[in-house]
């Protein structure tokens, strides 16, 4: 007989993390900026929607998911390669099918990183299908 996965009720405090090692890719250079080898905001940013996902993904139902619809953050400190970025998603609000997360990253020594995150929950199968229809046109 096979495991059930537990579904925790879709709440505020929920929280999630994600972590990140600092490599050569990851850095600002490898996004044109020449000269800086530290970690890049839009890396800085993924990281941060990647904790969110992490916070509710046991407390949505089958079918359902969610997508990123604003990120406002701070990019407070660098982080050389190297280190580690990990970064604290919780979600603070719940309003229909909207969801604020708070964000928060910390590398090996400091806060790095800060602010707020909102995604949407969807229907996966209709939200794809309408994205494939999108594609054909």
């Amino acid at each position: 007989m096979g495991q059930e996965q537990t579904v925790k009720p879709l709440s505020v405090g929920l929280r999630g993390e994600a972590e990140s090692k600092v490599t050569s890719e990851l850095t600002a250079e490898r996004f044109g900026n020449a000269g800086a080898p530290v970690y890049a905001t839009p890396m800085l940013a993924a990281l941060m929607e990647q904790a969110a996902i992490a916070a509710v993904s046991q407390a949505l139902q089958p079918g359902q998911g969610t997508v990123g619809t604003r990120l406002d953050i701070s990019h407070l400190a660098a982080t050389p390669v190297g280190m580690s970025v990990r970064a604290v998603a919780t979600l603070t609000e719940i309003t229909g099918k909207k969801l604020v997360f708070a964000v928060e990253a910390y590398d090996d020594l400091e806060k790095v990183g800060q602010g707020q995150h909102e995604r949407y929950i969807i229907q996966t199968e209709p939200f794809f299908n309408k994205i494939a229809a999108k594609g054909k046109k």
